[in-house]
């Protein structure tokens, strides 16, 4: 099955799983689904582990992200995805995901409620070369400071969901 034949989630504007449809009818339609999302910290929590998105990816390509992740899907619950993502795209297992949050990306087509999760991981990666072009670490502040910067290549609903990350962080 080519991935634009992909059966993934489809979910309804509240965030529960209704359906199933392709890739290609999901993009197409605009239809509401999900991603399950990891931002992966260094051991000590001072760092952000970025990467840059290969240009033949279907939806944002060439541009930074700080969540490893993509569409659950049809029968896969946002973890799951979330654990296979991470796995698939930088190559890191058995970690434990701790779950976040959930924010909405609205934007066109793109309707999706993205199950955000946190991983601590030292490394090693092992980049998938369809998907990730290269990665860095980032402390915090260097984060924020790209996240801030509205002329940066960053992924505009990872920009959002890590904006959403720090607000979070600093209110605890």
């Amino acid at each position: 099955m080519s991935g634009s034949d992909e059966l993934v989630a489809l979910y309804d504007l509240g965030g529960t799983a209704v359906g199933a449809a392709t890739r290609s009818r999901v993009r197409a339609e605009g239809l509401w689904h999900a991603a399950g999302v990891v931002l992966v910290r260094s051991g000590d929590g001072n760092s952000v582990y970025v990467h840059l998105r290969t240009p033949t990816k279907d939806v944002y390509p060439s541009t930074w992200d700080c969540w490893a992740g993509g569409v659950v899907a049809a029968g896969e619950t946002p973890e799951e995805c979330a654990r296979r993502e991470l796995a698939e795209e930088l190559g890191v297992h058995g970690v434990e995901l701790r779950p976040l949050f959930t924010h909405v990306y609205d934007e066109g087509t793109i309707r999706c409620h993205n199950f955000a999760f946190e991983a601590r991981w030292d490394g090693p990666f092992v980049h998938q070369p369809s998907e990730v072009v290269e990665g860095r670490w980032l402390t915090l502040d260097e984060l924020r400071s790209w996240l801030d910067d509205p002329s940066s290549a960053f992924v505009p609903d990872g920009r959002l969901g890590a904006l959403e990350w720090f607000r979070r962080e600093n209110a605890r």
